[in-house]
């Protein structure tokens, strides 16, 4: 019985079901129709990146500043989890994991493709060759750096902070607490997790098939396989999948967290290997020129559109627009993953790291490796790196070889793509595991093993019918409303906060000054007893009212004048000095209520309420500063409680500085003199 209990699924019905009937269909629809489906995708991919590209730009802009307020707000000290909590992971442990599942594979994919194709590409052809490789090294930092990692960062930020401080689920339906409570756990929180499980499925099959024909044209430039055929690639996929499987049933702190540590020490191997062996003084100055060149143009890169320059929209599309579509479609599954290995965190801490050290990286990487097969380019091959900018799959291959001991290097690239193919799948196993579960941690080791085996058939029949194209088109295409979710997640977020800074912020009531242990079970049945409205009233009516009388009969022995004002509605009674030019003095109080939410009426444990409403005195001045209830004062210690205010009143009115706040009768008194000299 322990056994079958042990291997009885926690899959939930409500995701998995619907999730897997659209997966497999979009998926066979992909394979079977691959130019038909992959047609109409990409046309309403097209659709969406030329009249709706403002979204992306809008959004990531959103995300970006949102960040930076994030890092120099009050709220970066909160932890991500307990107050007391710890970071369950090392600082290296865990840039390498957030590294390997954030950037993977299309580091070794792009990091000199895209600055070759940046380089070689038409529309900047009237440039010299130096302004074409500045420009270049520009915008791959650009679609690299900052902008991306804020998309990342703002998932699992809200994903770490609803997790480990609210206690939720490790879901993004838990993003949603605050604006829709419980409903999180009903329909709409299966519709939001759906989403990213179909997400996330897309974007690790889409970049897995694409790692799998990069690593087919290693081996085969390196004459291990004779071609790029479809069966080497199952061998591929076979063996490559089977070690993502036993990486993931083994947990992150064993085979993913191990995995990532080889594969961050192997690219900082090869990226010094190159530094060294290529043009080491270009290299040095040009990333620093780099990065200047980023900061400097960081604010005209963020809100440029390209409007004005309309030859330039087709590569705006292709490339920026492409870049913050699918860095998008990939935020829930790698947000995700950064925030189950992110608890103990601070905001601050968290943000800091997630935008800057990953983005130092690959500002490096893509400098050592781009600029360097730009140089190589110009001067030693000839063009021959231009001339195959379009195809991806060989180019860093091709680069090598004009390095000393191209043989060595390409056989580490291999290995760090496979490391990478790895790490990617094996956290999004766990990552659509934990979706699909509702974070259950008591999936079997067979369970998981089959979202890997799921990944493998997908991405096997996509490769064999030429049908990535089509999924990857169905990927950018759910970034659109993924991205509006994610402004949700802000908004979501920023209440959460205020309500969390507030809570541990508040001190204890002003009431709760001058309590001596003398009224102490006086002072105890006020508290667990709830007020209806007439209670509050007739307090109001009586001790109020008495401490006001007994102060106005003491202030006129020192000739200063004071009246009482009742009013009805709200119930309210104040004390009021008046002054001939500076504002009055008033301390009033007034009937006040607030809700009781359902959990405190229900609670045995808790004070009984009559009613869902609490009713409470509450105090009130002439400069409108905050009140707060009185309900617990006596007569004297009310009268207690107004000589502070007045005091404090009459030292800041003794204060000239303070005269815009404290004299606003002046400027009544000087008009009514303007209006009775009219007058005359």
């Amino acid at each position: 019985m322990a056994e079958i209990r042990t291997n009885k699924s926690t899959l939930n019905r409500g995701i998995t079901v619907p999730s897997l009937i659209f997966i497999v269909v979009t998926s066979f629809l992909a394979a079977l129709f691959p130019e038909q489906t992959g047609a109409v995708l990409d046309q309403i991919k097209h659709f969406i990146f030329v009249n709706l590209n403002w979204v992306y730009v809008w959004s990531v802009t959103i995300f970006v500043f949102f960040m930076f307020y994030l890092i120099l707000s009050k709220y970066g000290n909160i932890k991500l989890g307990n107050n007391d909590s710890k970071p369950q992971h090392s600082y290296f442990s865990w840039i390498s994991m957030l590294f390997a599942a954030g950037m993977g594979i299309g580091l070794m994919y792009f990091s000199v493709a895209e600055p070759m194709q940046h380089y070689s590409n038409p529309i900047f052809a009237d440039l010299d060759p130096i302004s074409r490789a500045k420009n270049a090294q520009l915008y791959t930092f650009f679609h690299w750096g900052i902008h991306a990692w804020a998309i990342y960062g703002i998932v699992g930020l809200s994903l770490s902070y609803f997790t480990y401080r609210y206690k939720l689920p490790l879901s993004l339906r838990s993003c949603f607490y605050p604006l829709l409570k419980e409903r999180i756990h009903g329909v709409w929180g299966n519709v939001i997790d759906i989403f990213a499980l179909c997400s996330t499925v897309f974007g690790i099959t889409t970049t897995l098939g694409f790692g799998v024909v990069q690593i087919n044209s290693g081996l085969v430039n390196m004459n291990i396989f004779p071609d790029t055929s479809f069966s080497y690639q199952i061998i591929i996929v076979a063996v490559l999948v089977a070690a993502s499987i036993l990486s993931a049933v083994t947990g992150v702190s064993k085979g993913i967290k191990i995995l990532s540590g080889i594969n961050i020490v192997a690219v900082i191997f090869l990226l010094i290997f190159v530094i060294a062996v290529g043009p080491t003084t270009l290299l040095i100055g040009s990333f620093t020129e780099g990065l200047g060149n980023y900061i400097s143009s960081f604010i005209e890169l963020t809100f440029n559109t390209h409007s004005y320059k309309t030859d330039e929209l087709p590569w705006f599309y292709d490339w920026t627009i492409l870049y913050w579509a699918w860095w998008i479609s990939w935020a829930p599954y790698v947000g995700l993953f950064i925030a189950k290995i992110s608890q103990g965190r601070t905001i601050r801490g968290f943000v800091a790291a997630v935008l800057i050290i990953p983005t130092m990286f690959n500002f490096i990487w893509m400098t050592v490796f781009g600029n360097s097969a730009m140089w190589a380019d110009r001067t030693i091959a000839d063009g021959t790196l231009s001339s195959i900018a379009g195809n991806p799959d060989v180019l860093m291959f091709r680069f090598l070889e004009y390095l000393p001991l191209s043989g060595i290097t390409s056989f580490l690239v291999i290995f760090i793509i496979i490391i990478f193919f790895v790490t990617s799948a094996d956290s999004g196993i766990l990552v659509m595991d934990s979706i699909a579960t509702k974070n259950s941690s008591k999936s079997s080791k067979l369970q998981i093993a089959l979202w890997g085996v799921l990944l493998a058939i997908i991405s096997l029949v996509l490769l064999n019918a030429g049908g990535l194209d089509a999924l990857q088109s169905m990927t950018l295409i759910t970034a659109l409303p993924f991205s509006v979710i994610m402004i949700l997640f802000i908004v979501s977020l920023v209440k959460a906060l205020r309500i969390d800074y507030k809570y541990y912020d508040r001190d204890f009531s002003a009431t709760t000054d001058l309590w001596s242990s003398d009224t102490w079970e006086d002072k105890l049945n006020q508290i667990v007893t709830f007020k209806n409205r007439s209670a509050i009233d007739n307090f109001i009516n009586t001790t109020v009212k008495m401490a006001f009388e007994e102060m106005k009969a003491v202030l006129s022995k020192y000739e200063i004048t004071s009246q009482i004002n009742t009013y009805q509605k709200p119930n309210r009674i104040e004390l009021e000095i008046h002054y001939d030019v500076l504002n009055n003095f008033i301390y009033g109080v007034r009937t006040e209520s607030r809700n009781l939410p359902d959990y405190f009426l229900n609670e045995e444990n808790l004070p009984d309420a009559n009613s869902d409403k609490s009713f409470y005195p509450l105090s009130y001045f002439g400069d409108n500063r905050q009140g707060y209830s009185v309900l617990y004062f006596t007569k004297n210690e009310l009268i207690t409680d107004v000589l502070k205010h007045y005091e404090r009143y009459l030292k800041l009115t003794s204060e000239e500085k303070n005269v815009m706040f404290i004299s606003r009768n002046r400027h009544l008194k000087k008009l009514q003199k303007v209006k009775q000299k009219l007058k005359n």
